[in-house]
């Protein structure tokens, strides 16, 4: 009668004296026989220790034995107030024994264990919590059992748990260990929040929680999710039940619950059934083989029908005619799992170790006026390779063939069965391969010729671009008479400057300042050599010759011609005028700028106003013809022999003004006079 709470588990387990962690009530004894598998030992750990030694542990002591029976051997005896124990109590064998005694004592609050096998180094006990450990993140193995009525916790998946909660009993909450079985929990610490969430899963109920400085939070296989019963995925036909619930409202209208109802989160009301016992059953159809880790149920939402189921039984198949109904493995017996305490809220049940099958079916068991529920399944995709295929013989013709058809049967069952609880048996299946085998190689030649291919074509190109963009820039700069940006003050200083090539047809031809040449020209060729493409301002003289001039003009010429004078050139060329913004600088030795040349028309017969000329020569005994494009301005100054003295001297070494034979020019008192050759 001195046995306390107690769950002996086939590899780990929890024990703990009556009315812990109250004291325990005096003369009380119990025993506790422990096995594990045979080859393994058992080691024991306390959580707890606080048994009265006033007569030196001779009526009140905790006592453990190697074996079982009256051949077991004692390990130690153990009392005390506060008692600390380093390490473990290990066994030499598979079975421990042990005992409990509680005789007349005042206070002592007895005792808590956990035992589990040797192979399991990092065991801790049902009391142990996050603040206990000071790692960020650590493994521990808890022991079967840790749902205990004396621990709390506070939080819940996915926001964490306060960090005074048992992490064992918190790990059973959040579905990653099995109260039954036990099992190694992943924790991380994490800074805490100011409130922690209340709820009910896995018959553990955590409780709402004030701020703290840390929580800690499971690592898991992530396998949580939902399957589609609230999003609609799982179609309303493959939602069916044992039977449906209709009834007419005060109005008249028909109330039908229909199996598709059965949505969590869905508005309206419920699936319920029409009869209220045992037998009846809502069917959930996945399409396909899933792996099943958990399910949330509630109650009808509806306050006015305060319906729930509070305890319920699953049931899996993979055919929808043969079914197995869950139970924790080692287990004799059906798994009954908490429900609903009320029609709102939502309550999780996880499957350690999950269901992997098609079709999944609820049987109420225990429920409140009558069965009314929504659901949802958590899990994921199942992708762990099926069992081979195994070929029947024909039925069987005797009785030596049934019984090989019975044990055909059993094999394929324990086939499946190892399936579904582990994991490494098959390799998992390759799905929506894009790439068979057999092309992997020509894959891969792709993979690197394709590139190269790109590359070369790139070049090509930029090649061919860069090709055609100089020719065009060659072409653009031949011909051009601009100067270069970065000396157009004294580029022309020591250096040669060429002509633009120009067709036959306008190609010009140096005219030079020989009287005696002038007068072998007829009067038609002074005119015609002298008329071209007018530049804006004279070209530059060529090797610094001051005697060579182009044939254009070095006046810069009115914008336009007066409306008063008419084209009386016979010979002037259709060609349309181009005239150059700037004048091209004159050579080294002459003057920096063009010079001004004035026809001097004193000694002339009076000549017709509208036949002005800007011709730089003067034909003896003859008149030349009116020129195109000249300005009139240049008369002013020699309009007659009576005008004011002019300003320019007469060049040396010429006749005066009244010779008709010779060149007359003049050029500014503050020029340099440049010297010029005769023969020029």
């Amino acid at each position: 009668d001195g046995c306390g709470h107690t769950v002996l588990g086939p590899e780990s387990g929890t024990l703990a004296s009556i009315n812990y962690p109250r004291t325990s009530p005096n003369s009380t004894v119990c025993e506790w026989e422990i096995r594990v598998k045979p080859g393994q030992r058992v080691q024991l750990k306390f959580g707890d220790f606080d048994i009265d030694d006033s007569d030196s542990c001779h009526s009140s002591y905790l006592r453990v034995h190697n074996g079982i029976g009256p051949n077991r051997t004692e390990i130690g005896k153990y009392c005390g107030f506060g008692f600390q124990m380093d390490g473990l109590i290990t066994s030499k064998s598979n079975e421990v024994t042990v005992q409990f005694m509680s005789g007349i004592h005042t206070s002592g609050r007895g005792f808590l264990a956990a035992y589990s096998t040797t192979d399991k180094s990092d065991l801790i006990t049902c009391l142990d919590n996050a603040s206990h450990f000071s790692e960020p993140e650590f493994n521990k193995y808890c022991p079967a059992g840790c749902v205990i009525p004396f621990a709390d916790i506070s939080g819940t998946i996915p926001h964490g748990y306060r960090d005074s909660s048992s992490l064992c009993m918190a790990g059973v909450h959040a579905g990653v260990v099995s109260n039954t079985l036990g099992g190694q929990i992943n924790v991380v610490i994490s800074k805490g929040i100011p409130y922690y969430e209340g709820s009910l899963a896995n018959n553990v109920t955590s409780k709402v929680g004030p701020l703290s400085t840390s929580l800690f939070t499971f690592k898991t296989s992530g396998c949580y999710g939902t399957l589609g019963m609230e999003s609609g995925v799982i179609p309303d036909s493959h939602i069916t039940s044992s039977s449906i619930l209709e009834w007419p409202n005060q109005t008249g209208q028909v109330n039908i619950w229909k199996p598709e109802n059965a949505r969590l989160k869905r508005v309206g009301p419920p699936w319920a059934a029409f009869i209220s016992d045992e037998h009846q059953w809502l069917q959930i159809d996945l399409n396909k083989e899933k792996k099943i880790t958990g399910i949330i149920t509630t109650g009808s939402t509806l306050a006015e029908h305060y319906y729930y189921v509070s305890a319920y039984r699953i049931l899996y198949s993979d055919d929808a005619q043969k079914w197995t109904v869950y139970r924790e493995p080692g287990m004799g017996k059906d798994k009954i799992f908490q429900g609903n305490t009320e029609l709102y809220q939502e309550v999780r049940n996880n499957f350690i170790p999950p269901i992997i099958a098609r079709f999944f079916r609820i049987n109420p068991v225990k429920w409140h006026q009558k069965i009314a529920m929504k659901v949802e399944l958590l899990g994921c995709q199942f992708s762990i390779g099926r069992a081979p295929k195994i070929t029947l013989t024909p039925p069987p013709q005797n009785k030596n063939d049934e019984r090989n058809a019975d044990f055909m049967d059993d094999f394929i069952h324990s086939v499946k069965t190892s399936l579904q609880t582990d994991k490494t048996t098959f390799t998992p299946e390759i799905k929506n391969t894009t790439v068979t085998p057999s092309v992997t190689k020509d894959v891969a030649l792709a993979a690197v010729l394709v590139p190269v291919l790109v590359m070369v074509f790139t070049t090509l190109i930029l090649i061919l671009v860069c090709a055609w963009h100089w020719r065009n820039r060659k072409k653009k700069t031949e011909g051009t008479y601009d100067l270069p940006y970065w000396d157009r003050a004294g580029w022309w200083k020591g250096m040669k400057q060429f002509f633009p090539t120009k067709s036959a047809e306008h190609e010009e031809t140096p005219v030079r300042y020989s009287s005696s040449e002038i007068s072998h020209l007829k009067p038609r060729e002074v005119p015609t050599m002298l008329q071209t493409e007018s530049a804006e301002y004279a070209q530059p003289l060529v090797g610094g010759i001051v005697g060579t001039l182009h044939q254009r003009s070095t006046f810069k010429p009115e914008e336009g011609k007066e409306a008063s004078y008419a084209d009386l050139d016979p010979y002037n060329s259709p060609i349309q005028e181009v005239y150059h913004a700037y004048a091209e600088p004159l050579p080294v030795t002459g003057p920096e700028y063009a010079t001004p040349i004035i026809m001097d028309m004193s000694s002339h017969p009076s000549t017709p106003l509208g036949a002005p000329s800007i011709s730089t020569f003067k034909a003896a005994g003859n008149q030349a013809p009116p020129l195109v494009g000249t300005c009139n301005k240049l008369l002013s100054r020699t309009d007659s022999a009576s005008s004011a003295p002019v300003l320019y001297d007469i060049p040396k070494g010429q006749p005066g003004p009244g010779s008709a034979n010779q060149l007359v020019y003049q050029v500014p008192q503050s020029v340099a006079h440049p010297t010029v050759s005769k023969d020029e």
